[in-house]
């Protein structure tokens, strides 16, 4: 079950009424800045990026890829810890808009984290220390430290102890 806090909107669809949730220079300002770090090929830079200017949480070491999307209208809302990888062209969201209302949820990756390229992960979600997402994951509910998550609708591939089995016997069969 993600977490994210449900706001009921009256008249039109809610994303039609996104400015008395967000102000528009703020949607503005995260704009300019998240499309100039997809293009940015520095890491230090684009991280310097989300945290100074969107003020999301990232830990050292860590790699955002090109074109890489956190989200536009939340990115406070994110976190991720250090020396983990964002693949090529993921999107990262807090929040939905849907008809009737819109939710919020804080998203937290953990330390060592591999997530692979095409990815998007919604609202809510915490990815554990040392988990794995596979390329082309709709990351839909919560990723347990140290296990694979794969698949749309993702599913958990190894758990942590089930991937340091299979290290295990790699290693004997490599020695």
């Amino acid at each position: 079950m993600r977490r994210t806090e449900r706001y009921p909107v009256k008249g039109p669809n809610s994303l039609w009424q996104i400015y008395k949730t967000v102000p528009f220079w703020k949607i503005v300002k995260n704009v300019i800045v998240i499309e100039i770090a997809r293009f940015t090929p520095f890491y230090k830079w684009k991280n310097w990026m989300y945290r100074k200017l969107l003020k999301m949480q990232v830990g050292d070491k860590t790699a955002f890829a090109y074109k890489v999307v956190p989200d536009i209208m939340f990115p406070e809302m994110i976190s991720v810890g250090r020396n983990s990888i964002i693949g090529y062209n993921t999107t990262i969201l807090a929040h939905e808009y849907l008809i009737n209302e819109y939710r919020l949820g804080e998203v937290k990756i953990g330390d060592n984290v591999m997530i692979g390229a095409n990815s998007t992960i919604l609202p809510g979600v915490e990815i554990g220390d040392g988990a794995v997402v596979s390329a082309g994951t709709l990351v839909h509910k919560d990723v347990p430290a140290g296990a694979m998550a794969g698949g749309n609708p993702m599913r958990i591939i190894y758990t942590k102890e089930e991937m340091e089995e299979r290290k295990r016997k790699e290693s004997i069969k490599n020695t």
